[in-house]
């Protein structure tokens, strides 16, 4: 039974070694030559020219096989400090930690900053009262209602944090910097409200110890005091990386949590080192005994300061809730040796105190070497170094350096020179393998930009080598390598599994993503994937250790409030997930595609679309008018997916090959103007066109760059800078993220309103009542190419929902319209887009420290109020139109109106 059950994994070594042995390879390599040719080749000893050949070319496969064997840190070295090991591989102490999750990560940190020596999190109560009668909340009861139609609930996710004060600081210099650091490091649906420094209780421990001959008596009680005070109020030590791993700890132990300026603290010690809730004479009698020249205690006691407070067993002393116990007036200690007692000089009993303190905090300065987990230093080699096996035949052969003697035959020249084209084929092999093991650290660098996946490099020192090939440029390796290998290398292709490889380390996936990108993008998706991996691997630090951050809204100056970088951990992710370029907070229905009206002809209202970059030049414009705006975005997302599958190496290769008037690459035409006159020069422009409609009909050509250059080259660069941008820059998506939690009225005013509307029985039907509590709105333009797509929607949906943490339920909404469709009071996502941001900009006032927002925060509930979810339009459609294909349309009583039947559904409840 265990044998069925045994584990099985995959082993980390699975080399063979076989590429390292002669004698193996030689004996494999006549066997294929017995079976290739052993008809007509029967003499395989070691004179034969063959064998000869063929150990020659063991002997190159063993050195390249030595060099695969060298240490990897020697293998991935380099001259160049750009790609060094730093540069390909993200350090432990950058992707193992993350920003702070729970209390001990949040402790970690606070306790981290200078005057903190301990603190403690609680979380804050905040009581919300529900009037079910009238669907309204508020923080104290309401007057008048009958008790069945009232009920409450506490928000979640507000904290208070107790903090203990390191000697000499004030909570005016520390408070501060804690409240800075919380919002930095704010969780997603968390907030912090107060600071207190925690309360004391007085205790008074009195004892008379005797202490042996030889001891300093003023050195003992100064540490009977220092031991005591950190028992009564625990302090935390900072520990180096190589001391948490002589602790036991793993790597992915150590580095667990937030990175700390100071070095690392243990778990343990920090889940020990809690607010005390009773202090026991035997702890402190332990405490004393074990100082070294303390003989005995001959007599002890511990007990309130207060003496009202009536003390229940003198063996033990209960504190109240979140204070701390401290040494009181009351507290005495006396000494003796024997039958001496002692008068100590309690100004040395101070220094030698202050010593203690100074010696452990001395202690805890740790060097940022011992910080950080370093990386193997390797020793760089030439990899790629190779030199021609010709050389190395012997002498007869007249193929080496000293080559043939000169007194033989034009036949024996001849064939010397056969034997060497031969070989050359070899070398050239050989070559390329050794140069691609050199290129291994560009190849696997997460930061690696090299688009190429296959390398050659020249044989060097093959003589007269001019004499057996021509055309071969010995001195650039670059060019030798688009000239032997650029028909081969698939590089988007190989590029895409490369970055397959690196993601899997970190157990990244984009299979998913990229089979639904095929169904949107056609050709193109490989290269845009490939944008995406290489844009989610550069920014993997951030995107994994903070994919619980909420964004910092405390004291934050407006430009960091809007268009700005200053969102969520998990909205920067998901746009890397998502291939979503720009994941900035800002107005999404200002975009690049210009919507206009015009008057045609039979005085009827028609439209059409412009495409700007982002400097406002026009790369793009429509070619006919459109009854529907509808019609016209349709057009322009046709013309952007025309234009993006075309590759820019096959605009290339058509220049190379020259300019042929109304040539076509992909699906651009290219063209020349047919100037009027001789002396006016030609020009030139290009189309977008759809290659399925005749060339005669008026649907061929889709879009135009009314531009037209003066020369093929300005031509060819304008058209590569439009393909570009379009795969690369061109956006009109976006995502917004709204955290309920931060849409509460003040909770210290307890006669606050704008509270966020309910409808009480629904909610109770739906399981909770509370509209605040790990609730996010997640809004999200419903009109662009991508997000219009029901499937695209739904999966992006899944990874919106499999990414947000699992406590916290969101609400998703596909809305709006781009500004200028539609009237702009009727235009929900823009009424969104200027509430929030009038919200956010009078949330972090900076010239208070409670903000007022209560207008801003009432616009702000009445627009997330209005977001209706748009759908695709569909048609109504026979479900016996069997020839009809069905994508967009409505059959009766088989299609569910929830997912594309209207073209508006408000969106008011949660879509979970």
């Amino acid at each position: 039974m265990s044998a069925i059950n045994e584990h099985i994994s995959i082993p980390k070594n699975i080399s063979t070694k076989d590429d390292l042995d002669f004698s193996f390879l030689r004996k494999e390599g006549i066997s294929y030559l017995e079976t290739l040719g052993g008809k007509l080749w029967t003499d395989f000893n070691s004179h034969d020219p063959g064998v000869t050949i063929l150990e020659m070319l063991c002997y190159a496969i063993t050195d390249l096989g030595m060099r695969i064997d060298t240490p990897l840190e020697n293998l991935l070295a380099s001259k160049d400090p750009n790609l060094s090991l730093q540069a390909q591989f993200y350090k432990a102490s950058e992707i193992f930690p993350t920003k702070p999750v729970n209390e001990l990560d949040y402790r970690k940190l606070f306790i981290d900053l200078e005057g903190v020596k301990n603190c403690w999190l609680r979380i804050y109560n905040k009581q919300v009262f529900v009037d079910y009668k009238n669907n309204k909340l508020g923080y104290k009861k309401f007057e008048g209602i009958l008790p069945e139609f009232q009920k409450d609930f506490k928000l979640k996710g507000l904290y208070s944090l107790l903090v203990d004060l390191e000697e000499g600081y004030t909570k005016e210099q520390v408070f501060p910097h804690i409240k800075t650091t919380y919002h930095k490091n704010r969780n997603l649906c968390e907030d912090l409200i107060e600071i207190k420094e925690v309360d004391t209780q007085p205790i008074a421990i009195c004892a008379n110890v005797d202490v042996t001959p030889e001891a300093d008596e003023e050195w003992v009680y100064a540490n009977i005091l220092f031991q005591i005070e950190n028992y009564l109020s625990p302090s935390l030590k900072f520990y180096s990386i190589q001391q948490m791993l002589d602790k036991g700890y793993t790597t992915d132990e150590v580095f667990d949590g937030p990175v700390l300026k100071n070095g690392f603290i243990d778990v343990k010690e920090l889940k020990k080192a809690e607010l005390r809730k009773e202090v026991r004479l035997s702890d402190v009698m332990k405490i004393i005994m074990n100082i070294e020249g303390v003989k005995l205690i001959k007599d002890i006691s511990v007990g309130f300061c207060d003496e009202n407070i009536v003390q229940e067993n003198k063996w033990v002393v209960c504190i109240d809730p979140d204070k701390k116990p401290v040494l009181c007036e009351k507290s005495t200690f006396n000494f003796s040796k024997g039958f001496l007692p002692l008068n100590l000089n309690y100004n040395k009993v101070d220094e030698y105190l202050k010593q203690l303190k100074e010696d452990e905090i001395e202690s805890q300065q740790i060097t940022d070497e011992d910080k950080v987990l370093s990386l193997p230093k390797g020793s760089y080699i030439e990899a790629n170094e190779y030199t021609t096996i010709q050389n190395d035949f012997p002498d007869t052969y007249g193929i080496g350096q000293e080559g043939l003697a000169m007194h033989v035959t034009n036949e024996r020249k001849a064939k010397a020179k056969q034997l060497k084209a031969y070989l050359t084929f070899f070398d050239q092999i050989l070559a390329s393998y050794f140069k691609h093991l050199s290129e291994v650290r560009t190849l696997l660098s997460v930061n690696g930009q090299e688009m190429r996946t296959f390398f050659t490099q020249a044989v060097k020192d093959i003589k007269d080598f001019d004499e057996l090939v021509s055309e071969y440029p010995q001195s650039d390796d670059d060019e030798l390598t688009k000239l032997l290998f650029n028909q081969f290398d698939n590089n988007i292709e190989r590029r895409n599994s490369i970055l397959d490889h690196l993601l899997a380390r970190f157990a990244e996936r984009f299979g998913e993503y990229t089979f639904i990108m095929k169904a949107l993008y056609g050709t193109a998706t490989d290269e845009i994937v490939l944008s995406n991996k290489e844009a989610f691997l550069k920014d993997y630090k951030v995107i994994s250790s903070e994919r619980g951050l909420a964004f910092n809204y405390y004291k934050q100056p407006q430009e960091n409030l809007w268009d700005t970088s200053n969102v969520s951990g998990f909205q920067k992710r998901v746009a890397r997930l998502m291939g979503i370029a720009n994941e900035k907070r800002r107005h999404l229905t200002e975009t690049n595609v210009e919507i206009y009206e015009l008057t045609d002809s039979d005085d009827q209202t028609v439209y059409r679309w412009r495409l700007r970059d982002n400097d406002g030049n026009i790369l793009l414009s429509a070619t006919e008018n459109y009854a529907k705006v509808a019609f016209a975005i349709e057009e322009l997302y046709f013309a952007v997916l025309q234009v993006v599958q075309t590759k820019e190496r096959d605009i290339e290769k058509a220049f190379q090959n020259g300019f042929v008037d109304n040539m076509q690459v992909g699906f651009i035409r290219i063209h020349k103007s047919t100037p009027s006159k001789p002396s006016i020069p030609v020009k030139y422009s290009f189309d977008v066109i759809d290659p399925a409609q005749p060339v005669s009909s008026s649907n061929y050509i889709i879009a135009k760059q009314y531009k037209y250059y003066a020369n093929i080259n300005d031509l060819k660069k304008a058209l590569l800078e439009v393909i570009s941008f379009l795969k690369k820059d061109f956006t009109e998506e976006g995502i917004f993220l709204v955290e309920h939690m931060l849409l509460r009225p003040d909770v210290t005013d307890n006669e606050a309103e704008n509270f966020l509307p309910i409808c009480a029985k629904d909610c109770e039907d739906c399981g909770t009542i509370d509209p605040y509590s790990y609730r996010v709105s997640i809004v999200l333009p419903g009109y662009t190419y991508r997000f219009s797509n029901p499937d695209f929607r739904r999966y992006m949906e899944d990874v919106i929902r499999q990414e947000l943490p699992a406590h916290i339920l969101p609400r998703i909404c596909w809305v709006g319209e781009r500004k200028g469709i539609v009237p702009d009071n009727e235009n929900d996502l823009l009424q969104f887009e200027n509430s929030y941001k009038e919200y956010l900009f009078a949330k972090t006032n900076l010239e208070q420290e409670q903000p007022t927002e209560n207008g801003e925060l009432q616009n702000l509930i009445h627009a997330m109020h209005q977001l209706n979810t748009i759908y695709p339009v569909g048609r109504l459609t026979d479900c016996s139109a069997e020839d009809e294909a069905l994508d967009g349309r409505i059959i009766l009583n088989q299609s569910s109106i929830g997912s594309i039947g209207a073209e508006k559904e408000n969106n008011n409840e949660e879509n979970s």
